[in-house]
């Protein structure tokens, strides 16, 4: 047998197999009737989401799962590679912080973008360690500080911070962080 006659018989069979088989029209699913959604709030909501300005998308950071912290609260995150002399250091206060930002005031989304910013230009500089001040919430009874909450969540999010905690009541106590960053690699000449 030669190489086209085996070829012939494959398409004979293939033709043969195929018999009474229709074509499909197009290659999409048929999914039903689209769902129509009644409530207004629930269209708000989406298109907000979606048309975040692209500066706040930019910064990497989101807040998902936020968990409500408690102004009293302590923080703490590290890597898990960071040292634990290092980490002791840091929630002793026993490394130096060379710069600080206050939240106080802000918004949710101005907070993100100063946070942010705050990072990346501590990072820049080869800044080691910062101070954060987020607050407590304190004259809003019974509400859970929402910045210190967001902030839990974002600096875990930023490939910059090595680790925080809470500060030691002489800069802040519950309602401060300090920042242990990265430290840039200087490239050889």
């Amino acid at each position: 047998m030669s190489p086209d006659n085996d070829s012939n018989d494959d398409q004979n069979l293939f033709r043969e197999l195929m018999k009474g088989v229709k074509p499909v029209k197009q290659n999409l699913a048929d999914l039903g009737k689209p769902r129509r959604v009644k409530d207004i709030n629930h269209q708000v909501r989406r298109q907000a989401a979606t048309s975040e300005p692209s500066s706040l998308a930019d910064l990497g950071i989101s807040d998902g799962q936020v968990r409500p912290v408690n102004p009293g609260e302590s923080l703490l995150f590290h890597v898990p590679d960071l040292p634990l002399r290092t980490l002791q250091e840091l929630k002793k206060g026993q490394l130096n912080w060379q710069e600080g930002l206050d939240l106080h005031g802000f918004t949710i989304e101005k907070s993100r973008a100063a946070l942010s910013e705050f990072i990346r230009d501590g990072y820049q500089s080869s800044s080691r360690c910062l101070l954060l001040v987020h607050g407590k919430a304190y004259n809003r009874e019974g509400e859970v500080p929402s910045i210190k909450s967001h902030v839990n969540v974002w600096l875990r999010q930023m490939p910059e911070v090595l680790a925080f905690c809470s500060a030691l009541p002489k800069d802040g106590g519950t309602g401060a962080l300090y920042i242990l960053l990265r430290t840039r690699k200087r490239l050889a000449n």
